[in-house]
């Protein structure tokens, strides 16, 4: 896949083509920050990453804040939407899960505390144009 990535997709199915080709080109030690509005499918797809490196199970962690899952390559998956302070992300040891090279993070919500994140791999924008249209950009970082 070349970055910057951007395309308008209408089905599942091409949200679901885009994700596997990304999942060729993430690595261990990456962080993947998801933003979008409620319901832009932040989650299908990471679900649908997650899938690529043998890893079913995914859910939103909107309650839990993380969940750590095991396949191919460890995954810590983040959401931020119900966080209030950054403290609560510095109580579960956020930044130790961001330096552990050997685990993939997907990160949703990042945009409420982008100062949180300081190692950035990549930033996906999915974006609601209408009903059955998504805007998904995706911008790497070196």
């Amino acid at each position: 896949m070349e970055f910057p990535f951007e395309a308008l997709v209408e089905t599942e199915a091409e949200t679901i083509e885009i994700a596997n080709k990304f999942a060729d080109d993430i690595s261990p030690g990456n962080s993947i920050l998801l933003i979008g509005n409620l319901g832009a499918g932040k989650t299908f797809f990471i679900k649908t990453v997650c899938s690529c490196l043998g890893i079913d199970d995914i859910k939103s962690p909107t309650f839990a804040i993380v969940h750590q899952h095991k396949g191919k390559l460890p995954v810590n998956h983040f959401d931020f939407y119900r966080i209030k302070k950054v403290e609560e992300l510095y109580d579960i040891g956020f930044d130790e899960y961001l330096s552990d090279d050997s685990s993939i993070n997907f990160i949703e919500w990042a945009d409420l505390f982008p100062d949180a994140v300081q190692k950035i791999s990549f930033k996906i924008f999915i974006d609601l144009v209408d009903s059955d249209k998504r805007k998904i950009k995706i911008e790497k970082y070196e």
